[in-house]
């Protein structure tokens, strides 16, 4: 199976794009993401998918990267697409943030995509991630301690994300330019084995190709696969099992019925109560180990050695004769002490946040109808721009977002002031945001520019607001 064969059987078997869709091209300069333009380009020309254009972000990292953003730029006239590039001072954002500059080099890349995505109007960003990225994303997920969650790698599809070279090899692809005479950049940081993805390419995969296994990279990603298809069944039976086992007392309480959890499988069991430590642990990292003393405080009385209350990550456990209470011991930042909450908002569905004494709410509609309404308890979004499922949340340390109206994104902190919302109330302000953790509405102040309704024939998103 040649490479266009194998980019086209991927894109049909997740339906990554039909043949109306509109797909925009993430292009680093890179040898992945110049393959994935001239593939996509390929494919666009036998009426496969439509080409919205290509993007690139220069993270202002390098000396070099004005100029792999002019040969981005050169790459995409000579496809005929339109261009958009943005530059932004990733090392001052990562200082700003008190984030890993990986990590922030890729929030503002993802940012920046779906500001591109919705001018260009396109229906899907595409990504130039391949087989090795997969083998190199299961090591590293591996070493850190990650279940199936994390084993389960980059996804074919999240959301608007699409990775159509998921199932091709790094090398294929060079092949393929080096048959087409077709040029790419380098980065030279990518050489850089002091940051661990690097470390796993250089020095990891080929060992374990040269001593153990020479298909290792193939072997990696279809483990990848597999756990993927296992981690979306647990998710969906955790949730289901969950309603059954967890109860919400009070803010900053999660109580386990011990009997029902002691019914579950021991994956569905170990989930559950590392869904319910991740909400107490208010961001704190959860591990195995906290996972198996909770468990173990939940098991039978010849099991617990003592049953007094013990410690998790921010959290007090202890068991109460029929249950396993979880207490959260307040944020991490001392001076601010809050019970952060997050709840999945089903569409159509409700929640009910006692943390703010109010109700939010959502429902779908086939259009917007005559007006927007201006009822700053009422919100009506493009529906086919928030990625589901939905969360209601308050707010944590650097969210952002782009208030309506704005060109350009702000401190959420930033916009509250400005809203005249008392301090102590803040925390207690309803965020409700998508699948990606982005602010979709500020309840009861504004919705995010991104997805404002432009026409009111476009099917909708209404939120609403109730105080109780």
């Amino acid at each position: 199976m040649d490479l266009l064969d194998r980019v086209r059987r991927t894109v049909r078997a997740h339906d990554l794009a039909r043949a109306d869709t509109r797909v925009l091209v993430a292009l680093s300069g890179g040898s992945d993401s110049v393959a994935l333009a001239y593939l996509l380009a390929e494919l666009a020309g036998r009426g496969e998918l439509c080409v919205a254009g290509a993007v690139h972000l220069n993270h202002q990292l390098r000396p070099a990267a004005s100029g792999d953003e002019a040969f981005c730029a050169a790459t995409a006239e000579r496809l005929g697409w339109p261009f958009l590039a943005h530059r932004e001072d990733v090392a001052a954002r990562a200082r700003a943030e008190r984030r890993s500059i990986e990590d922030a080099a890729r929030a503002a890349r993802y940012e920046f995509f779906e500001q591109a995505r919705v001018r260009l109007e396109a229906d899907a960003i595409a990504l130039g991630h391949t087989r090795d990225d997969q083998a190199e994303t299961f090591l590293l997920r591996l070493v850190r301690g990650a279940g199936s969650r994390g084993l389960s790698g980059m996804h074919p599809r999240r959301g608007r994300i699409i990775r159509p070279l998921l199932d091709c090899r790094r090398g294929d692809l060079r092949a393929f330019l080096e048959a087409g005479a077709l040029t790419f950049v380098h980065d030279e940081s990518n050489d850089d084995v002091s940051i661990p993805r690097n470390r796993v390419r250089a020095e990891l995969l080929p060992f374990l190709e040269r001593r153990f296994n020479p298909s290792i990279v193939d072997v990696l990603a279809d483990e990848a696969a597999l756990a993927r298809g296992e981690w979306e069944w647990m998710e969906q039976a955790a949730r289901e099992a969950g309603a059954g086992v967890v109860s919400r007392p009070d803010p900053g309480a999660w109580v386990l019925d011990v009997e029902a959890l002691r019914q579950l499988p021991t994956a569905l069991a170990r989930l559950t109560v590392r869904d319910a430590l991740v909400q107490a642990a208010e961001g704190r990292p959860v591990s195995f180990r906290h996972v198996d003393e909770a468990l173990r405080l939940a098991g039978p009385p010849s099991a617990l050695r003592g049953g007094g209350p013990t410690s998790g990550p921010g959290v007090r456990m202890e068991r109460r004769g029929q249950t396993l209470v979880l207490t959260s011991r307040g944020s991490a930042t001392p001076a601010r002490k809050t019970n952060l909450f997050r709840y999945s908002l089903s569409i159509p569905g409700e929640v009910a946040l006692r943390e703010a004494g109010c109700v939010v709410s959502a429902e779908a509609a086939p259009s917007a109808g005559s007006a927007i309404p201006c009822n700053p308890a009422l919100a009506m979004l493009q529906l086919d721009r928030c990625h589901g499922p939905l969360a209601v949340r308050n707010r944590r340390p650097g969210d952002r977002f782009r208030p309506l109206g704005l060109d350009g994104r702000k401190k959420l902190q930033d916009y509250l002031v400005d809203k005249k919302v008392p301090r102590d109330a803040r925390d207690r302000v309803p965020l409700v945001v998508d699948d990606a953790d982005r602010i979709v509405w500020v309840a009861g102040h504004g919705i995010a520019e991104e997805f404002r309704v432009t026409d009111p024939a476009q099917a909708v998103l209404i939120l609403r607001l109730r105080q109780v």
